[in-house]
């Protein structure tokens, strides 16, 4: 007598059967405002030539731990993303704004399986903690 499992493999069809819908695509996810602004310091420490030593260095804080900011591994705070912002000639307000501009950029897309579309006039960016 053996306990061992008889072998098994799980089926997945790729075609729902006959008779039965496909299910539909998930909607795509918003970006999530870390992945943005991971996205801005890294594409300006780029466009500087600057290695993520460098600018660590600069603003004092551990180099990687600024390498998960920029991946969007780590929500990082105002202070940190302000001596970010500083080592690469940035104030706080121009890389959040950079993020707010890439946030909008990819609000553009029209939207899947959304009820109701509400457009403003106002090109305001609000942060609350």
């Amino acid at each position: 007598m053996t306990d061992r499992a008889p072998n098994r493999a799980r089926v997945i069809p790729l075609r729902p059967p006959a008779g039965r819908q496909a299910p539909e695509p998930p909607a795509p996810r918003e970006p999530l405002w870390r992945d943005l602004v991971g996205d801005v310091l890294r594409r300006e420490r780029r466009a500087q030539e600057r290695t993520l030593k460098d600018v660590a260095d600069e603003a004092r804080i551990s180099m990687p731990y600024l390498s998960e900011v920029e991946r969007g591994r780590k929500e990082a705070s105002s202070e940190v993303l302000a001596a970010a912002a500083h080592a690469l000639g940035l104030s706080l307000a121009d890389l959040l704004a950079r993020a707010q501009g890439e946030l909008v950029r990819l609000g553009d897309r029209p939207a899947r399986h959304s009820r109701t579309t509400t457009t403003s006039s106002y090109d305001v960016l609000c942060l609350a903690a």
